[in-house]
């Protein structure tokens, strides 16, 4: 069963040093950094708020809630996963917290929801929302991923299912938003140059707990299904598509956080075998990640996954510029470019540098859930390195497309 909001702030009491992710705010401090944190704590998206929460609050333990030397005052608000209220809680975090920088929000629509006014504000986003036009067509100059666009992953693990697994007809599935979009779009687009076929797209709610006529309708003659899944929904597809036999039949491929770690706990038989590609992995064996993984499980009893890496990769490339500056961080536009500029030599997935839009360049991992030791995880099978979010493109050519969407992949063999 998954952890109850109740349990999961219960274990970070109990094993964060740091108390500042269950208070609003902490007591200033002399020459603190105030550093805004925007997660999920109400709704469907609440476990992997707190899966995010877990993230940071190990940085910052290893740290001695420190950020470039400089002690951390922690601002933190709840979404709610709801793109208005992330508007205020932003405008609330700079107008009346002032803080030098922001971490996050979590989802897509959210750091869309807020962009505009991130860019009138001056203030540094470090987001995991991994849309793809907040560093493409529209870029953010204020902004920084630190994980990956939406399709960054994706382009790779078409590659991968083509050319090393030999499938040549694909179904999808996806979050009926924008991270379904471009993560299935992405993929769609690299698997068909290569000379195979998407056959068919489905588009779910993202509330969608019953998966029983989109599981029926999925087409007999595909060689493998891939999941544009968040949250909990790739585990409630999952555990629905055994149920229905459809594991006899069909490979499962996915995207980052379609069997994320922080699921895999409460996961079985049906997610073995699935086949998905991301930037993290808790198998990685860099010190860093080793490090990691020991102190989450220590606290919290569970593996790592997206949401717990990505918002650490987030506080490491902040740790870093603060670092590079001496802890000057009042003058905002130097910290942005900064972060922007600073290759990151030791994160938890890796190497990773930036490109001039703000986006990370670093491996991405395709992964296989094994059992080791009796427990799931995602077993690192393939590294691309070095990968870009305009995979092979050059990026004036990919910049001419539209962004991916419903409508674009064109869908020829639908």
């Amino acid at each position: 069963m998954f952890m109850s909001r109740r349990s999961i702030l219960k274990s970070m009491a109990a094993g964060a040093a740091v108390p500042t992710l269950s208070a609003p705010y902490v007591r200033a401090q002399a020459s603190t950094l105030r550093l805004g944190f925007m997660t999920i704590r109400t709704g469907q998206m609440a476990a992997a708020g707190a899966n995010y929460e877990q993230g940071l609050s190990v940085f910052l333990k290893q740290r001695s809630n420190k950020i470039g030397d400089r002690p951390v005052e922690l601002f933190a608000v709840d979404t709610t996963n709801n793109p208005a209220v992330a508007r205020s809680k932003a405008q609330e975090l700079v107008e009346s917290r002032k803080v030098h920088a922001i971490i996050g929000p979590i989802s897509a629509f959210e750091a869309l929801a807020i962009s505009d006014y991130i860019k009138q504000a001056g203030v540094p986003m470090i987001s995991s929302a991994g849309s793809e036009d907040l560093t493409q067509r529209d870029p953010n100059p204020w902004l920084l991923r630190p994980g990956s666009s939406c399709a960054q992953c994706s382009h790779p693990l078409a590659d991968y299912a083509f050319k090393r697994l030999g499938h040549r007809r694909i179904s999808t599935i996806g979050e009926d938003n924008a991270y379904g979009y471009e993560q299935t779009g992405g993929f769609h687009r690299v698997f068909e140059e290569l000379g195979g076929k998407i056959i068919q797209k489905q588009w779910v709610p993202t509330a969608s707990p019953d998966y029983a006529t989109y599981i029926a309708s999925i087409k007999p003659d595909a060689d493998a299904l891939f999941m544009a899944l968040a949250g909990p929904n790739g585990f409630r597809f999952l555990r629905q598509a055994q149920e229905y036999g459809l594991n006899a039949r069909l490979k499962f491929l996915g995207g980052y956080t379609a069997v994320d770690e922080s699921f895999l706990r409460n996961m079985g038989e049906e997610a073995v075998g699935a086949i998905t590609s991301s930037f993290y992995s808790s198998e990685l064996e860099n010190e860093e990640n080793k490090r990691f993984v020991a102190d989450i499980r220590r606290d919290y009893d569970l593996l790592p996954g997206y949401y717990a890496a990505v918002v650490h990769l987030a506080a490491a490339a902040l740790d870093n510029a603060v670092r590079k500056l001496d802890g000057e961080v009042e003058d905002r536009a130097r910290l942005m470019k900064t972060m922007r500029t600073s290759a990151v030599a030791n994160t938890i997935r890796g190497p990773l540098t930036f490109d001039d839009l703000g986006n990370a360049i670093g491996n991405v991992y395709i992964r296989n859930v094994v059992r080791v030791k009796g427990k799931l995880v995602n077993s690192v099978v393939e590294t691309y390195e070095n990968v870009s979010q305009f995979w092979s493109y050059k990026e004036s050519e990919f910049l001419k497309n539209p962004v991916y969407s419903r409508d674009f992949p064109a869908s020829p063999n639908i």
